[in-house]
């Protein structure tokens, strides 16, 4: 019996996937728990559907990533911070990936997730810095910052 697998089921197949398998299988375990429904023409064309909205929608993710990244490798954006500091050069408060984030909307306008940014730990010295950033699983980028003493 042909089934589609809603459901990841381990050593059989994953969500998506149409697979041949065992008719009292399907019958009575897959179909009994919903994790499969019988591949009807009509089911395989709605997957098919499905899986095409959502190729188009990682699409667009894609670029819309790819369009942050441009915009954040361009020499003029350099998110500009002004700290107190102490007299060891380091700054009183730390700059962390929220604050870095509602900076880089409030000066240019670009939203970036704070999860996005990666920072080992907040930033607490003056100078110019880089910050990674992954934007999209296939997208990386850094972002500049100048942190300056006020």
């Amino acid at each position: 019996m042909k089934v589609i697998f809603l459901a990841d089921v381990k050593g059989k197949g994953k969500k998506g996937e149409i697979k041949e398998v065992p008719t009292g299988y399907a019958q009575n375990f897959l179909l009994k728990k919903n994790l499969a429904k019988e591949a009807t023409n009509q089911a395989i064309n709605e997957l098919k559907g499905k899986q095409k909205s959502e190729e188009k929608a990682q699409a667009e993710l894609l670029a819309e990533a790819q369009n942050i990244k441009s915009q954040l490798e361009n020499e003029k954006t350099l998110l500009k911070f002004s700290e107190k500091v102490g007299p060891d050069g380091r700054t009183f408060g730390s700059i962390t990936a929220k604050k870095i984030s509602e900076e880089l909307t409030k000066q240019f306008g670009i939203t970036i997730n704070k999860r996005s940014i990666k920072l080992e730990h907040p930033i607490r010295a003056i100078g110019l810095i880089e910050v990674p950033v992954k934007l999209h699983k296939n997208v990386a980028s850094v972002i500049k910052l100048q942190i300056n003493e006020a």
